[in-house]
């Protein structure tokens, strides 16, 4: 075996030295991904810390990649606000406010000696900690500070090379790391490490590699590629959670008064950590009430990138024992609550705008919050499909918990949400642990596939043979709209004003209906404002096969009695039905046709599955 040659000694770090050692760092995290999200028990044991931590640094590495700088203080600078940016979770967030104490300490410096570098670690440690509104002895915090005090203790005994300050610090590191298994009462139950802590000890480990000539020159791209998929069973246990919601977003202010914000968002909720500066802030906290937090941010600035992670569906997903394939969504796909909770469906929300105020739909904003904003709020929403990073973050996490990931979405005609998750998709590796479906449909046609694909992962098939059966249904699922009012149509701007008169003055009410090749178009209309619901219901009836059985959904915005009387009627005339719900619609086609809406989905179910019951 060939010795390594000798290094030359490193005294001062420059930018191009730490990004050479954050490249390294890095790759160690994203190589322990999947380990980290199967050890996360605190403060929620929602299987994602590996994740949020991968998705922050991705962030940092994709900054070094633009380009080389020497002064150190520049390339800290800009680490610590791609991290801010992208930070994810509770440990993304504390890392990210780490960085930006390194960058703040070290901005003027163009190199750093142990001492200096020592000092930047020591404030990013405080400032670390004064982000967190309730820190935790036992945590990514207490590993950060031990790293920090001795760093300061080695550079006053005169070591003044970086291999040998960060060899010399790593034992003690591990010894912290190791002594968080037995602080908080989670990890003791679990026997685990501080999942959080372990990610910051995997990125100092690979530094320490690079450092010492034991790992080769880390590529200035990273693999996407995910570990392999580990079976082994996640720690900890599900358990009922006080706040169900991590909720996520930046605010852009002139100052922001942070204590006062603190204060502010504090009582909502806990595990708060507020990371960043006065002109802009990331906030992370855990409620009930997502749109609490954005409204009150609101009140300091501009708000975006919101996000609200359903942690109860997280636990479910991270301890699931059954299932081998994860089914997700977008929530265009109106389903029962009640199954989407029992079978465990994954949503990615739409973002809903009523001019400078943004919610997550059915996260942010319920469907009856929905209606009633619709009404008094005389800006006409919008919405717009989810970044490309949302879809991306399910889709790694899901990954790590499942064999493999299926997305069912909305028609590519109606929105880009189909294509944010095709590009998200391309960005997993390998290739094949996600695929995702265009049902070419809306609605409650969208829910009716969605709901038959969970169901089938439930009982246990598997990827291939689940994504073969929703392509097949795809034509034999339609949803059929009657709308409440075309007051919404013209505010929105999709038919003109004289085409509300005219149905008016004849007292028409037109029906939309989902097409073979994914749009929505008119395709028919009702007369008369009397009976309507048996008027739809004979109109639906005639597109069923009475030889035939199906399953059927029923929407309604702000309209259960109609919507019931719809679903009796519609069952007496083709009673062959397999099972059949009646649940509140969401903002898609609400927003454009207003309360009293009546949706319909039908489902031709299969033949030879005619009387099966879940």
């Amino acid at each position: 075996m060939v010795a390594s040659p000798a290094l030359a000694p490193l005294m001062e770090l420059d930018g191009t030295g730490l990004a050479r050692l954050l490249r390294a760092g890095i790759r160690q995290l994203l190589d322990d991904q999947e380990h980290l999200n199967k050890i996360n028990v605190f403060p929620v044991a929602d299987g994602d810390t590996g994740t949020n931590m991968a998705l922050t640094l991705r962030a940092v590495l994709h900054q070094l990649q633009q380009r080389p700088d020497l002064h150190i203080g520049n390339t800290l600078t800009r680490v610590a606000d791609a991290a801010l940016d992208a930070a994810r979770g509770n440990s993304g967030a504390i890392l990210a406010q780490f960085l930006l104490g390194l960058g703040d300490s070290a901005a003027q410096c163009s190199t750093l000696t142990t001492a200096q570098f020592a000092a930047a670690v020591t404030a990013g440690s405080n400032y670390a900690r004064d982000s967190v509104s309730e820190p935790q002895q036992g945590t990514l915090l207490t590993v950060i500070s031990v790293f920090a005090v001795e760093l300061t203790q080695l550079a006053q005994q005169g070591v003044v090379e970086f291999p040998q300050l960060f060899a010399r610090a790593l034992p003690v590191v591990h010894r912290a790391l190791q002594a968080t298994r037995t602080e908080l009462e989670a990890l003791r139950d679990a026997n685990v490490v501080d999942a959080g802590a372990k990610g910051f000890v995997d990125l100092l480990e690979g530094m320490l590699l690079q450092l010492t000539g034991q790992q080769p020159e880390p590529p200035t791209e990273i693999s996407e590629e995910l570990p392999a998929h580990e079976d082994t069973r996640t720690a900890g246990t599900s358990a009922e959670l006080e706040h169900r919601y991590c909720v996520e977003c930046t605010l852009l202010g002139a100052s922001v008064e942070l204590r006062k914000l603190r204060e502010e968002l504090a009582p909502l909720g806990a595990s708060l950590v507020l990371a960043g500066t006065q002109r802009k802030v990331r906030i992370h906290i855990h409620v009930n009430q997502p749109s609490e937090v954005f409204e009150l941010a609101a009140r300091y600035g501009a708000v975006s990138g919101l996000k609200a992670d359903d942690m109860e569906r997280q636990q479910h997903a991270a301890h699931e024992a059954v299932r081998r394939v994860a089914i997700l969504t977008d929530s265009v796909a109106d389903l029962p609550d009640s199954a989407v909770e029992e079978l465990g469906i994954h949503m990615v929300p739409l973002r809903i705008h009523f001019g400078t105020r943004s919610y997550l739909d059915k996260a942010g904003l319920s469907s009856v919050d929905f209606l009633q904003e619709l009404v008094s709020n005389p800006v006409h929403p919008t919405t717009s499909q989810p970044p490309n990073g949302e879809f991306r973050r399910n889709f790694d996490f899901l990954a790590t918990h499942f064999d493999a990931v299926v997305s069912i979405n909305v028609s590519a005609r109606l929105s880009g949400t189909h294509g944010s998750a095709v590009t998200a998709a391309q960005r997993v590796q390998p290739a094949d642990r996600v695929t995702v479906v265009d049902t070419l449909n809306v609605s409650i046609g969208q829910g009716l596939l969605v709901l038959d694909a969970a169901q089938c992962a439930a009982r246990g098939m598997d990827r291939d043979a689940i994504v073969a059966r929703v392509r097949a249904a795809i034509p034999k699922v339609r949803a059929f709209a009657l709308a409440g009012s075309l007051e919404y149509a013209v505010r929105g701007g999709r038919i003109p004003p004289l085409a509300k008169t005219l149905a008016q003055n004849l007292a028409v009410t037109p029906i939309l209906a989902t097409q073979p090749d994914g749009r929505v178009t008119p395709a028919a209309a009702l007369f008369g404002r009397r009976n309507l619901q048996a008027k739809f219901a004979a109109w639906v009836a005639k597109r069923m096969d009475p030889q035939l059985t199906y399953r059927i959904g029923i929407g309604h915005a702000a309209a259960e009695t109609q919507a019931q009387e719809l679903l009796e009627k519609l069952r007496q005339l083709r009673p062959r039905v397999e099972s059949s719900f009646v649940m509140p619609i969401g903002s898609t086609l609400a927003a454009h046709s207003g309360p009293g809406t009546l949706v319909v989905g039908i489902h031709e179910w299969p033949s030879d599955e005619v009387g099966r019951r879940e």
